[in-house]
């Protein structure tokens, strides 16, 4: 089956995915090295075209596979707390981490 497009679910949110595309996801747990494949089975749903199948809320057998690139962290995000005639003044800084992999194949059941 030809699938031009996938929706997965991994790290709390969900992304639409193609074959040949880098995506950047939250940190996948445990530890890959680049070229290694991480396997996403939380797919909601694909679609090839002419048919459009959905889970519910996974589609059983349906697993995309990626190569693995490389992981690093995102840009610094200011949080800054601050109230006025008080002497209240917090400043933190945030950066969240990242993985970024290559989709390599969409396939279904």
């Amino acid at each position: 089956m030809n699938v031009d497009f996938a929706v997965i679910e991994t790290g709390g949110k969900q992304y639409k995915v193609f074959t040949g595309t880098a995506l950047t996801t939250e940190k996948l747990p445990g530890d890959y090295k680049k070229g290694d494949t991480v396997v996403f089975d939380k797919v909601l749903l694909f679609d090839d075209g002419k048919k459009t199948v959905l889970g519910t809320p996974y589609i059983k057998g349906a697993k995309i596979e990626a190569a693995f690139e490389e992981t690093g962290k995102k840009r610094k995000v200011t949080v800054i707390k601050y109230k006025q005639k008080s002497r209240y003044f917090k400043k933190r800084g945030h950066r969240q981490p990242y993985s970024k992999v290559t989709i390599a194949s969409v396939s279904a059941a």
